[in-house]
């Protein structure tokens, strides 16, 4: 059986770590744009709202961060 000439866009192996590589991109953007909107006194639900989550799925991934980064964060007031 004669080798095989590997393919000029890479394999499986390229595509998946291009997938990991956007995938911690993306999420770093997310990071950075969330710390944006809360700095510019968003709430939650605005957030949750532009990224199509709900806003306990913001808050619980977001806040511990936020709070390390000392961002005054709004208080839920009928929101």
């Amino acid at each position: 059986m004669p080798p095989t000439e590997p393919s000029p866009l890479g394999g499986p192996a390229d595509g998946l770590a291009a997938s990991s590589a956007l995938r911690t991109m993306a999420d770093r953007l997310e990071d950075a744009e969330v710390e944006r909107a809360m700095r510019e006194g968003w709430s939650w639900s605005q957030v949750a709202e532009a990224l199509g989550v709900t806003r306990q799925a913001v808050h619980k991934k977001h806040l511990r961060r936020l709070l390390l980064a000392h961002i005054e964060l709004r208080r839920r007031t009928g929101e």
